[in-house]
């Protein structure tokens, strides 16, 4: 269902492919961006990437549950973090790495940005996952 490439001819990436390929028929999940909020609204980590990063895998992981997907299925991702500093963009990326998230390995750009949507918010998680057949119909 999923041909991950990574091209001879490029610099070949740490922990990611260059591209993900999906046969036709596949149904395709785009996910909203997964933000480091928890079930009441609050915001988890203040002032911690790390575990905003957590948190926004764990959000990330029930968005996916919700479409019958899961994290294997994960095509690509844009991980954004509100940093110039690439030691701290490297231990959010550390995170993605141990959630398995990368295993695929899936496409993915990490990006240092000046804010996110929400107050304290340092980490969000855009998505786009395969579907396997068993499931549930998507409902709008």
């Amino acid at each position: 269902m999923i041909r991950r490439v990574t091209s001879p001819a490029l610099f070949p990436p740490p922990t990611y492919s260059h591209a993900s390929v999906v046969e036709a028929g596949t149904r395709i999940a785009f996910l909203a961006g997964s933000v480091p909020l928890d079930a009441e609204g609050k915001l988890v980590g203040e002032g911690d990437p790390v575990r905003q990063a957590e948190q926004v895998v764990a959000n990330l992981e029930e968005q996916l549950r919700a479409v019958g997907s899961d994290l294997a299925h994960v095509l690509s991702t844009e991980v954004y973090v509100v940093s110039g500093d690439t030691a701290v963009l490297s231990a959010v990326w550390e995170v993605v790495e141990a959630s398995g998230l990368s295993t695929g390995p899936h496409s993915s750009t990490l990006l240092g940005v000046a804010c996110l949507g929400y107050s304290g918010q340092l980490v969000e998680i855009t998505a786009a996952a395969a579907v396997p057949d068993a499931g549930p119909e998507v409902r709008s």
